[in-house]
């Protein structure tokens, strides 16, 4: 369990060659995420998809892509959740979300591409409510969020290596649910 499992809207069926995966903004976040390991080996992001072959190749549901992506979520410490207006409630992402928490228990630490600082996410060091809707997106996510500790993040990179450092959000040292930010 040492793995970063993102978790992000994408066409379904999903391939990654051509332009589509390109084109679609999520998949252009997580990549960034890749790019800043490339780049600095010390970043602390462990990338759970190489754990496995890649899942969204048009194979069958339930013989191969549900068990690859469960299997990703075992090997993880924790979701990277990508949410924005973009977000649709894809059969993959409800499962990665529902079995990432109820089954598993992984904290999640939700990124909001559209965002790039803390004080962008608050009103009065709260989230704002724009924020706070994006979570019935996806209503897995909405109704279980409760059960495991959730970090409310924007899209910057010093915040976003601070999340992925941070003990509190990853599985064996968890602190108690609830819902995180940073503050102003």
């Amino acid at each position: 369990m040492s793995g970063n499992y993102c978790a992000f809207y994408v066409a379904e069926p999903f391939h990654e060659g051509a332009l589509g995966a390109h084109a679609t903004k999520d998949f252009v976040y997580y990549n960034t995420l890749r790019m800043w390991k490339g780049a600095d080996s010390g970043f602390p992001f462990t990338n759970s998809h190489d754990t496995t072959y890649n899942v969204r190749d048009g194979s069958n549901w339930e013989q191969t892509l549900m068990p690859r992506l469960r299997q990703r979520l075992r090997n993880s410490k924790n979701v990277i959740l990508f949410l924005s207006d973009r977000t649709v409630n894809s059969r993959a992402l409800r499962e990665e979300i529902d079995y990432g928490i109820n089954s598993l228990g992984l904290p999640v630490i939700v990124i909001y591409p559209d965002y790039d600082t803390k004080e962008s996410l608050l009103v009065n060091n709260i989230l704002k409510q724009q924020i706070q809707s994006l979570w019935s997106k996806i209503p897995v996510f909405r109704d279980s969020m409760h059960i495991v500790p959730t970090l409310h993040i924007p899209m910057n990179k010093a915040l976003i290596r601070q999340s992925l450092a941070d003990s509190k959000f990853m599985v064996k040292t968890k602190t108690v649910p609830d819902v995180y930010r940073y503050t102003a």
